[in-house]
């Protein structure tokens, strides 16, 4: 593959993943010391800069080696934000909201981003420009629904399975965790063998929600 093509590739693909899923532990980190834990911003991870929230292999490797190599799964993750449940007044309900903010904060990016995309076809401010900036930002959407409806998953070790905690009895959610390394290992299976591919349904419906709301041409065809 030609070295200009795989940099235009990373920077379509890989810049706005990276910031959505920087975004995203940032979101945590914020409720979290909110809600009364200061566990995050202590360790320095109250912070947007990349390297603080990533892990070499889930946000580096993967997904790199996915956009150079051109394999048909693009994913990866970053290094969990510490929360301290002792310094939370209600924990329950403390790590409801601290889980939850990581996919709103990917849907909070994404509304923020559908609105740019109106205001720049209502005001036609972006000129010759407006091809390239919206498909970055269609990408950038995209990645941002990917990983909200991923997250939301009701399942450990994702945002989702601690969401669900917080309706589940204490007993049932102990048990859940403590099998989370099982859990994990199943959804890497679903992953890489293509079976959580159903998820592109409800992505692919909001995408083209948000770009019909914005009044933009659908740039990305998946």
């Amino acid at each position: 593959m030609d070295p200009l093509e795989i940099g235009m590739k990373l920077g379509l693909r890989f810049v706005p993943f990276l910031f959505a899923l920087c975004f995203h532990e940032y979101a945590h980190g914020l409720v979290a010391k909110w809600r009364g834990d200061n566990t995050a911003e202590q360790l320095g991870r109250l912070t947007l800069n990349p390297m603080a929230h990533a892990d070499m292999l889930g946000t580096f490797i993967l997904p790199i080696s996915s956009i150079v190599f051109g394999l048909p799964i693009f994913f990866g993750w970053a290094k969990p934000v510490p929360v301290n449940g002792r310094n939370l007044k209600n924990i329950r309900t403390d790590m409801f909201w601290i889980a939850l903010a990581g996919p709103l904060s990917n849907i909070f990016l994404a509304v923020v981003t559908t609105i740019f995309m109106f205001v720049a076809m209502r005001f036609n401010f972006l000129g010759s420009y407006v091809t390239p900036v919206f498909l970055m930002a269609e990408m950038f959407i995209l990645i941002n629904l990917f990983l909200a409806i991923f997250n939301i998953l009701p399942v450990h070790p994702l945002d989702g399975g601690k969401v669900l905690a917080r309706f589940l009895p204490a007993s049932v959610n102990y048990k859940l965790e403590q099998n989370e390394q099982m859990s994990s290992i199943i959804l890497m299976v679903l992953i890489f063998t293509g079976m959580l591919s159903i998820l592109a349904i409800p992505v692919k419906y909001l995408f083209q929600l948000m770009l019909h709301i914005a009044g933009a041409p659908n740039l990305i065809e998946f």
